[in-house]
């Protein structure tokens, strides 16, 4: 039988009594590979050794100003000190904020503010955003000597990390993890790329200060011994991704779905890699179809949210990957499909993650009645709306995004799915309308391939001749670019604006 990276043999949470994140991250070989920095001009390959003395120096300067229990942000891009940084907070007992570079002063304000952080971990470029909202430390100028430092003495329930939600449903708020939460998306993580093993090397375009990035690509390669590639890439672009691929040795992927999109609206292939994962939204049958050309394998969509993550995924190695299901609930975490009541059923529902998962957060920080409400009894409610294929889950869209049109429920993402196979679309978002006929109507916002032509009317009938009558889109419209979060996620919200203006017009 396969071993699960984080789970007993005979299944489980492997879970000590004592927890240590960042000892987890740290037990690599003194002259092993731990990340591949690409920051540079040139290529460094920072090893276990080096890392364990920069979380020291860091370490050392933190026990001066800090408590334990303290809230410390990282406001660093992909590089090692941003690993290092976060490895010396939670090493001292303290909690990591991890905050965007490219966010602006407001957006660090409610953050920095709403976690109560005095100190930021961060460089000179990070300083001059962050002004007086906190204390800046400079991390490449910390060079405080002497000894190891010995790791806080932290239980698996201790909080370790405050993960700022990107704001997709409401304004940001902050998930707080425990020391547990990394053995919690071992098992995800390892099996969202076809099983992780020796030889391996992973990246992600996505920054480290969101939840794929840190804990679904960083902090899982430390823990399992496999080197991660730091590279910065403010702005994300098919050809430079392709490089950093080329100079890492990169084999393993964790590709956001927009960045799937554009890989493919710019026909790039990048053969050699051995795995490529997907999470965030549904990608549908035809992208996988092009993964299939484009890098030579299956991509492996995983499903999760900030607050409880890498629960349910695909592996091509494992089990036929089928076209609009997430996959297949990941070991150790109890998924289902629960009804108004709580009870697990095989109708269309709402996703629900049981107590007991290691992914999940602690509670939301400082709201305990935010807590509360995202729970019913024993089981965490996503927000999102699926429904069982056998064993495989079917993803049909947020609550609050499914459309109801003439007594029919309608998930955006398979009408998106539809007109992303039409040769001149490059991306799309979908939302509902307000009706007074029909409550709602289907209507999609389309962004065009450069040079590219289709007319409202060609749209439509690609819809009709593919998917049910009832769920073509009655309008589209033509943007320049659709509104995304930070994480690369159409931001609904703003197109249901769109929409409802121009119903009250």
């Amino acid at each position: 039988m396969r071993r699960i990276p984080g789970l007993h043999q005979a299944g489980g949470w492997d879970i000590p009594e004592r927890l240590n994140m960042a000892q987890q991250c740290l037990r690599g070989g003194d002259g092993q590979t731990a990340i591949i920095d690409l920051t540079g001009p040139e290529r460094v390959d920072v090893s276990y050794t080096q890392l364990r003395q920069m979380v020291d120096r860091l370490s050392r300067r933190l026990l001066r100003e800090v408590a334990p229990g303290d809230r410390v942000g990282v406001l660093l891009s992909q590089s090692p000190w941003c690993a290092a940084a976060h490895l010396a907070i939670w090493k001292t007992g303290t909690i990591s904020v991890p905050l965007f570079k490219l966010f602006k002063r407001d957006a660090l304000h409610s953050r920095v503010g709403d976690a109560g952080a005095r100190i930021v971990l961060t460089d000179a470029e990070g300083a001059q955003v962050l002004g007086d909202l906190a204390t800046p430390l400079m991390v490449d100028e910390i060079g405080e000597e002497g000894g190891p430092v010995h790791f806080a003495d932290t239980g698996p329930e201790d909080p370790a990390v405050l993960i700022y939600t990107s704001g997709t449903t409401g304004s940001p708020k902050g998930a707080l993890h425990g020391h547990r939460v990394l053995t919690g998306h071992l098992p995800g993580v390892s099996i969202s790329h076809n099983h992780l093993r020796e030889g391996d090397c992973l990246w992600t375009p996505a920054d480290w200060a969101w939840i794929g990035g840190l804990f679904d690509v960083l902090m899982p390669g430390l823990a399992l011994g496999i080197p991660v590639v730091a590279s910065r890439l403010d702005k994300f672009d098919p050809q430079a991704c392709a490089d950093v691929i080329a100079r890492g040795g990169v084999r393993n992927v964790f590709f956001p779905p927009t960045a799937l999109r554009m890989l493919k609206a710019a026909d790039k292939a990048i053969p050699g890699l051995r795995s490529v994962a997907s999470g965030g939204e549904p990608l549908g049958a035809e992208m996988l179809a092009w993964g299939e050309q484009a890098f030579g394998l299956t991509i492996n969509e995983f499903y999760g949210q900030t607050e409880c993550n890498m629960v349910v995924s695909s592996c091509a190695e494992d089990f036929p990957v089928r076209p609009g299901c997430i996959g297949k609930p990941v070991p150790g975490h109890e998924v289902a499909v629960i009804d108004e009541d709580g009870t697990p059923t095989t109708d269309e529902g709402d996703v629900a993650i049981r107590r007991g998962s290691a992914s999940m957060l602690l509670e939301y920080w400082d709201r305990l009645d935010a807590t509360a409400e995202k729970f019913r009894g024993d089981w965490l409610i996503t927000g999102d709306r699926g429904v069982w294929e056998g064993d495989y889950l079917r993803f049909v869209g947020r609550e609050d995004d499914v459309i109801t049109s003439s007594g029919y429920r309608i998930g955006p993402a398979e009408i998106e799915d539809c007109l992303l196979t039409h040769p001149a679309v490059a991306t799309v978002g979908v939302v509902g309308k307000p009706d007074p006929l029909r409550t709602e109507i289907v209507k999609a916002y389309v962004v065009l391939k450069p040079r590219a032509e289709a007319s409202v009317e060609e749209l439509q009938g690609w819809v009709k001749d593919r998917l049910a009558q009832y769920s073509y889109p009655r309008e589209i419209a033509f943007l320049e670019e659709l509104p995304m979060t930070m994480t690369g996620k159409v931001i609904r919200k703003e197109l249901k604006r769109l929409a409802a203006e121009e119903t009250a017009e």
